[in-house]
Parts: C-alpha cells; structure tokens; sequence
C-alpha cells in the first residue's frame, strides 16, 4: 500500500541541520553513530494536535485500508462462492503475495539474485497487482527499514507498538522523514521506470481486471472474480505482507542473533508466503533464502529455486554457511551463559580459608570435615544421604579421602564431583595436590565454561594504556635466547625492541 512520505522540502520536515559551518556537511565526515547524528540535527515535524490532524492524515492510505476491507465483506455477504472462483482467488493470491516476496523483496529490495527479462515482467505484474506501491518505492522503505531496524529513522519501527508496525505507519504523516537509502540501481532499470510512471493503470489492470476477466471467460462468474479474487484476495495479500513488518518482529525466537526484534516463527512463514524466518533474514539480507532448513516452509526459496533450474533465474547468493553456524553457535552461548548464571557453583581456593592440619583435625571433632584434593569438606547433613552408606564416610572424617573417593574404593560419578565441591569450607596448608591432577582439581561441572572475551583477554586497548601483559619488553631477549641462538637472525634489537627488518640493497 503506497503512503506518501513527508516533502523535503518544507522547513519543518527533517534534514535541516543548523549553521552553516556544519561540521556533518562534509562529505567525507563519518559520525559515530548516524542514527544519534541525524536525529540530533535535523528537526520533526510538530506533534500532531486536534487542530491539525484532519492535515495529517495519509488520506489515500485511509481510504485504501478502510474501503477494501468494507468491500470484501459487503462482498462476501452478497455473492456466492463458486469452486473455480475459489480456486482462482487463491491462486491469485500466491501470485501477486509471491510477486511481493520473490519480486519486491528479494529480487528488487535486496538483488539476492539475477532474474530474466520474462521472469521480471511476470514479478512486476503480479505485485502491480498486490497494490502495495511501485518498486522503486517499496524497496526505499524496505532498504531504510534494514539500515535503521528499531529506531526512528526505521518507516515501521517495530519498537512503536503492533499496531503502528502493521498498519499504523501508514495512516499519518510521519514526524521524521524515514532514513536515507540508496535505490539509484533501481532509478536506472527502464522496466521499473516504466512501472513506476503507469502504476495506477497497473493497479486497476492487474488487481482487479483479470482476476475478473478470468472468472468470466472461464465460468461465467465476473462478480465472484471481482469479489473474491479481486478485492478479498487483496484484503488478505496486503495482511499478509504487512505481518512482516509487524508479527515477524513479535512473535518467535532469535536464533542468529538478538540484537534487534526481528524473529523466526512458523506462523508467521505460513501467512507471509514463507517470510517468517525474520530473524535469519535481518542477519543475512542478500540470501535468497529465508529458511534454510529442509523442513521449514519458504515457498519463495523455492521458486526462485525451481526458477533458476529451468534458466529464469541465476546468480543465487548465499550467504557461507559458517559465518550462519558462527551466528547460531553465539546465540547458544549466550543462552548457556544466562542459564550458567544462574546455577551456584563452588568456591575456588582463593575464595576459602587456609586451614592447618592441627585445626582440620580439632574441628573434625566437632564437625564431618572430610580432606579430598586439598579441600576440607564439610559432610554435615549428607551422612545419611550417602548412596554407599554413613558408615563408608564416616571412617574418612579427619583424613585424606582423595584416593577412595577416585576409584580406590569407588569412582565416584561426575554428579558426585559436583555435589562435593559445593561443600567445600577450606583449603589445608600444604594440602593442595599437584596443578596437573586437573581431574582431582577441578569439578566437572567447571571444565567448560561460557565466558566473555574481557574476561579472559585484556582489553584491546591495554597495551596501548601501558597495563601489563604476558609479553613485555623486558621478556623479550631472554625469551629470544630461549628460543633463538642466532642473535644476527632476530627481530628484536639489543635494547629488546621489535623492529622490521628490511630488504638488503641491491647495487648495480
């Protein structure tokens, strides 16, 4: 559905920064943040107020998405519903809603394939026939909404409510014009050109012309053609794409990537001619595909799929399937993170009291203190919960157990290891077992962890800021001596700094 976009040139739309001697007027200046940079120095429209709404209304629009759908239920309520009206009405509808998602959107908005002169004629007829705007239009909006997702330069800001996404956007003037997008590849293509200037004949031609001259050569059923394939096929085509920009970013999960709103959801692929995989197409725009598993429905995939085996279509991009497994795989993990969150785990060493043998051997008196790998245990209220028995444990209270507990008498289950290591109250001096009895060591509930990269590594300015690191330049000749015995061969120099060596002259 086409909704005019406000004039650029009134003074009180946006894209008016302030002096003169704007910094942002050059050319070349990048900001750090565009979004936060355009929204600083340009100015929206006035609120809308009682006095000015009747103004701002996007009265076409109005009209458009009120009248069909009173006409398709006055309509329905006065015509019969033939089979092969039926039949037409729903084929209609995969070709013009098929016209939007193969055409419109993959094709046009993000050239995710090359298609032949016939293939784009039959596209570009058949989303004439959707009514949702010429190409050239279509794809400025959709080309912004990728680049500004969830913000105020985005024309359906899912972040503004369901309503607005859906349909809402359409129905005012809004108070921000929406962001810059290049489209000037469309610009040039004579067929979209030709579209563009004969749109509104197209709309009656293809909307509602052959629908019903179908239905009456066909079976005699002009009125149902026009009813039923004409205006409750639009009705529900333009529902259909408007889910993309509302329900794909409501409902569903975000596998790749979390960012912004957009979701995967299979309701959403099955109302939107297989457009519901969202989440998967914000993070790879140019794949021609939206689903990517066998299983999930995306008849879009396949037919520019089928097109290109019979020689209409080429060119079909995908984008590397590990960079997709690299999106999926950050997802899980932090996913894992949120759930390692919120699981207790033990305390380590640094975190317990260094115990000495006389005082564990005092307290085990009065307390089941039990030694494994170093740390004093605390048993209390586990003796009777002991899967071999209280007396079996019982006898290690004040001693060492680590060899029983690691298969001299029993080796014990990782889950066993856990619960164990959440009962530790200490650490004996001089008890500690050697670092490379890791088994004995560590819990096997903490020999993998999800971390962050801070958390590990130091921060990519760290250097720079003097802060110490594993390598520094005091290191570095006793390192190279270490490892270098050749002096002459080393890139370090005799102070320990690293220097480039370079090509040896060449005379003559």
């Amino acid at each position: 559905m086409m909704a005019t976009e406000p004039c650029p040139s009134k003074k009180s739309s946006a894209g008016h920064t302030g002096a003169a001697k704007d910094p942002y007027n050059d050319p070349l200046f990048v900001p750090e943040n565009y979004v936060q940079h355009t929204l600083l120095t340009t100015t929206p429209l006035p609120p809308i107020t009682s006095s000015s709404f009747f103004r701002e209304v996007e009265w076409i629009s109005v009209f458009a998405l009120t009248f069909i759908p009173a006409a398709s239920l006055y309509g329905a309520l006065t015509t019969t519903l033939r089979l092969p009206t039926f039949l037409l009405a729903f084929a209609y509808y995969f070709y013009t809603g098929l016209s939007i998602t193969a055409g419109y959107h993959r094709l046009w908005a993000h050239r995710s394939y090359n298609a032949s002169l016939p293939l784009q004629i039959f596209l570009l007829l058949g989303a004439s026939g959707a009514v949702q705007g010429s190409v050239k239009w279509w794809s400025r909006g959709h080309r912004a909404h990728h680049r500004y997702t969830d913000t105020d330069l985005d024309p359906y800001n899912a972040l503004r409510g369901f309503f607005y996404s859906h349909i809402g956007w359409m129905l005012l003037r809004p108070r921000r014009t929406i962001g810059k997008a290049d489209v000037s590849d469309l610009g040039k293509d004579p067929l979209l050109q030709w579209q563009h200037r004969h749109f509104t004949w197209l709309i009656f031609i293809m909307a509602f012309g052959v629908p019903t001259a179908i239905a009456h050569f066909g079976w005699g059923d002009a009125k149902g053609g026009f009813v039923y394939a004409g205006i409750v096929r639009l009705l529900i085509v333009h529902h259909s794409t408007f889910c993309v920009n509302s329900l794909a970013h409501w409902i569903g999960d975000s596998p790749f990537d979390d960012k912004h709103t957009p979701k995967n959801h299979f309701l959403t692929a099955i109302v939107t001619v297989g457009e519901g995989y969202h989440n998967f197409h914000h993070q790879f725009p140019t794949d021609y595909r939206n689903a990517i598993e066998w299983y999930q429905y995306d008849p879009t995939k396949w037919f520019i799929w089928l097109m290109e085996c019979v020689g209409l279509a080429s060119q079909l991009k995908m984008f590397p399937s590990n960079e997709i497994q690299k999106g999926e795989l950050l997802m899980e993990m932090k996913r894992l993170r949120e759930k390692q969150e919120r699981v207790e785990w033990c305390k380590h060493a640094d975190q317990l009291p260094v115990v000495s043998y006389e005082s564990f051997q005092k307290q085990s008196t009065k307390r089941p203190l039990v030694l494994v790998s170093g740390f004093i245990h605390d048993l209390s209220g586990f003796l009777e919960h002991h899967p071999g028995g209280k007396p079996l444990l019982a006898r290690y209270i004040g001693k060492d157990a680590t060899t029983a507990f690691f298969g001299g008498v029993y080796d014990h289950s990782h889950a066993a290891h856990n619960l164990l290591s959440m009962k530790r109250v200490g650490i004996l001096d001089g008890g500690h077992p050697h670092i490379l009895d890791i088994a004995k060591l560590v819990p096997p509930g903490e020999l993998m962890r999800v971390v962050k990269f801070g958390e590990t590594f130091p921060p990519s300015g760290s250097w720079a800021e003097g802060e110490e690191t594993a390598w520094s330049d005091e290191d570095a000749p006793k390192a190279v001596k270490d490892i270098e015995s050749d002096d002459s061969a080393s890139p370090i120099d005799e102070d320990g700094h690293l220097f480039k060596t370079s090509a040896p002259e060449v005379s003559g």
